[in-house]
């Protein structure tokens, strides 16, 4: 065969291939079988090898392929990728639709309708295909720039490496009976120029379950759940790594304007040019079908191969979308209907006792583990006496466990009928499990304590929360290196740690020349904190960040709280006599006093609570955060409300002034704050608040 022969027929090949992989992984349809499409593909690979002069890039021979990376290169681009706010409930869906009706005119309230998607548990990417062939392929990143993964997406069948013929394109759209607008539009535009489609990688559940089986063979760690794994194989340095995991891939959005009236219309183009799309998404003319979409939505959930947490809800016809506009990083015309929490069974193996810096002893359930929306639970706090009490829990006991918020492991629920007789009662210690010291009962017999204040288990606490980050900040001490430190002899309480020396720890296990440096380093660093951190630090029994600022605004500096009255302390706010007591106490016992010195003495520099906060334009509203702040993590946002006089709480109640809600919030905060008419803020908000 000549090469111009060989060219001939490898254009043919290509072509056949590309018809072929559209079909099957667009159409759904397959014409011929998997070994005859090998044998197509092993043709071109053959002859490509006998003339390497007609080996292009978009050929289907070059999806594994291209030498591994040093890194990935930024990629920057002109329209953010947006991620969406969440619903959990369908009264959150009607309060969203309300929110968005206050934008718009009667009439466009009257013509709003939706179009729904599967939410996919996968990666967000982009793709760009100049001259008809990807050129780019990119992760969202921080939507504004994201990482060049070009090669490894190229490696997904789903992905097409060109974009169909014009013609192909217009032909089907003409099928789906689209509008002529949109016809014309196609047929006008240069397909030299760019067309930017973006959508979701993604890995199936049996294909996640063989790359874990492989991971246990080899000794190593097994993926969470299937999104970790997929974002892992498109970051993958070497390409050859992805084309082994098997990875899957759906179009959701078209961002070059070819006309499209509707999100649907865009769906269209998408398939028509080659592109995967969902074949499950649906149009929904109001919202209570897009209720019945989400309940439908749930059934398939077990049946279909992928995973999905939720559905996604998009106004229907784009001049409406578009005229919402964006709030934060998320389009108002768009958001994530979640499914309810998931739930899972497991076994009650044992119940242990932790003990807290306080030496407050917490009864823990060990659990067979077992997967509970992608994370492996092993543990569920079981808070006190009373709580076991009133799930009535065995050791031995099945039990439903869920994550509260889907984040905290919780025991929900006792299957009681399952019991074979050999279950076992649960029993509150009277001795200390770690010091064997005695175990006092006390606010009514609800909370048991420790009454060794030498317990070892209080002490390794106390230094723990001492270098915590709402303490001293002392970042690269953790858990084990106190331990270790303590084990050396090197510190036996946290003002040795500010006596550290480089040479202390070059010695020891895990410890370089390096690592000795930043952890002295991070040490020094530290001297340097303000009066409420410095407060909350010595670990005064049930003074916690909001009762250590009281303590600061009102004494100003250490010797005034140090001098202060029983009288003093119990005549501030919110301090409460049983704590003013205990701090009273604290500084009247030589070995705290003695401590104090030795913090001072070591050159700990204290800000006075004046050069602190900024002022009390806060001061009496109580503050919760939920879910992912974009601007800030949780806990500066919580700075900036105790620098104006605020009060940041962990939970919801009458007393909050309103909620933050992030990223992905809680939905139990959520609802709660509906139920007790809490308003409801996003970080938007929140910041024009601090700022103003």
């Amino acid at each position: 065969m000549t090469k111009k022969e060989a060219g001939l027929r490898v254009e043919k090949l290509k072509k056949l291939i590309n018809r072929h992989r559209y079909l099957y992984h667009v159409l759904d349809r397959q014409e011929i079988s998997d070994a005859a499409l090998d044998s197509l593909k092993k043709e071109l690979f053959d002859l490509e090898q006998q003339f390497p002069d007609l080996i292009v890039f978009d050929s289907p021979t070059q999806r594994i392929g291209g030498k591994p990376l040093d890194k990935f290169e930024k990629v920057s681009r002109s329209k953010p990728m947006l991620s969406f706010n969440d619903a959990f409930s369908e009264t959150d869906m009607e309060d969203w639709l309300e929110r968005i009706s206050k934008l718009l005119s009667r009439e466009e309230v009257l013509k709003t309708d939706f179009y729904c998607e599967l939410k996919i548990d996968g990666l967000a990417i982009e793709l760009i295909y100049e001259n008809g062939v990807l050129k780019t392929g990119s992760t969202r990143g921080d939507g504004n720039i994201g990482e060049d993964v070009t090669q490894n997406l190229k490696t997904i069948e789903a992905i097409p490496l060109k974009v169909r013929e014009r013609e192909d394109v217009i032909k089907e759209l003409e099928k789906e009976k689209i509008s002529a607008s949109v016809i014309k539009s196609i047929k006008n535009y240069d397909f030299r120029k760019p067309i930017v489609v973006r959508g979701e990688v993604f890995i199936s559940k049996k294909e996640f379950e063989r790359v874990n089986k492989e991971q246990e063979r080899q000794g190593l760690a097994a993926y969470a759940n299937p999104r970790n794994l997929a974002a892992g194989s498109i970051r993958q340095l070497d390409p050859k790594i992805t084309a082994g995991r098997r990875l899957d891939s759906f179009a959701y959005d078209l961002i070059t304007d070819f006309g499209a009236k509707t999100h649907e219309e865009k769906h269209k183009i998408l398939k028509s040019l080659g592109l995967k799309t969902n074949p499950h998404n649906k149009y929904c003319g109001t919202i209570k079908e897009v209720f019945e979409f989400h309940k439908q939505a749930q059934k398939l959930r077990e049946k279909i191969t992928y995973e999905i947490d939720g559905i996604v809800v998009i106004v229907s016809r784009n001049d409406i979308f578009d005229k919402l506009g964006v709030v934060g990083k998320a389009p108002r015309g768009a958001i994530a209907f979640k499914f309810p929490q998931k739930q899972a069974t497991t076994i009650v193996e044992d119940i242990k006792v932790q003990v807290g810096r306080t030496g407050v002893l917490t009864p823990v359930a060990h659990l067979k583990p077992v997967q509970v929306g992608g994370t492996t639970i092993s543990r569920a706090t079981l808070h006190n006496e009373d709580e076991i009490k009133r799930l009535g829990v065995k050791i031995g006991d099945t039990v439903i466990v869920g994550r509260a918020g889907d984040v905290i492991p919780d025991v929900i629920k006792v299957m009681k009928e399952l019991r074979t007789g050999r279950e076992k009662d649960f029993k509150m210690p009277n001795t200390c499990p770690i010091c064997g010291g005695a175990v006092v009962k006390e606010k009514e017999g609800v909370i048991s304590r420790c009454a060794n204040q030498e317990c070892f288990a209080m002490q390794r606490k106390r230094f723990h929360h001492f270098v915590s980050k709402k303490a001293f900040d002392i970042r690269g001490l953790g858990v084990k290196i106190i331990d270790q430190l303590a084990e050396e002899k090197l510190i036996s309480d946290p003002a040795d740690l500010f006596e550290l020396e480089e040479g202390d720890l070059i010695p020891l296990e895990r410890f370089g020349e390096k690592s000795a440096k930043n952890v002295i380093e991070s040490i020094k660093k530290s001297k340097n904190v303000v009066l409420p951190k410095f407060i909350y630090a010595l670990g005064i029994r049930n003074v916690g960040e909001e009762t250590a600022k009281d303590l600061a605004e009102k004494f100003k500096d250490i010797e005034g709280l140090k001098n202060a009255s029983l009288e003093d302390l119990q005549k501030i706010e919110d301090v409460g006599p049983v704590v003013a007591e205990f701090v009273f106490h604290w500084f009247r016992k030589r070995k705290n006093i003695d401590f104090l010195g030795k913090l001072i003495g070591s050159g700990i520099k204290i800000k006075n609570i004046d050069k602190v906060y900024k002022s009390d334009k806060l001061k009496g509203l109580a503050i919760v955060f939920t879910g992912t702040l974009e601007k800030m993590t949780r806990s500066e946002a919580g700075e900036k409300v105790k620098e104006r006089g605020g009060i940041v709480s962990e939970s919801v109640s009458k007393s909050t002034s309103f909620l933050v809600a992030g990223k992905e919030p809680g939905a139990s905060k959520i609802k709660k704050a509906k139920e007790l008419g809490i308003k409801i803020i996003d970080e938007k908000d929140f910041l024009e608040i601090i700022k103003n």
